[in-house]
């Protein structure tokens, strides 16, 4: 008997370690109807991105003025998933398409970049 409470407490004792583990594969978070990065910053997806393709369409300027959204070491739950950039970096993706940040944006809550060029929207979903 003492073992199967041993094993239960381990089990127990484990089990934050792994909501912990969930959670920091996974840096953003729903926040008022939309998604934000850890730090409370609106995320976005980008129209020219093709889902996934695990690839980003956003390079060079773009990507200066759209950071992606980095994943974490941990390989994300789904509707997550993890795109590997040009320059190797891993951006996180929802529902395949990856996510990014906005230069603009200089507060939480701020969504400067919504429907940017018609081709940039918050995550909503």
């Amino acid at each position: 008997m003492k073992s199967v409470k041993l094993g239960s407490a381990i089990l127990l004792g484990l089990f934050p370690l792994a909501v912990l583990a969930a959670d920091a594969a996974v840096p953003v978070k729903k926040m008022n109807g939309m998604l934000v990065d850890a730090k409370g910053m609106t995320v976005y997806t980008f129209d020219k991105d093709t889902p996934n393709s695990g690839k980003s369409a956003c390079s060079g300027t773009c990507a200066q003025n759209w950071p992606a959204v980095q994943a974490g070491a941990a390989a994300p739950a789904e509707p997550y998933s993890v795109v590997t950039r040009e320059d190797g970096t891993r951006q996180l993706a929802y529902k395949g398409k990856p996510l990014y940040t906005f230069v603009k944006d200089k507060k939480p809550g701020d969504k400067a970049g919504d429907k940017a060029m018609n081709v940039w929207h918050v995550v909503t979903d």
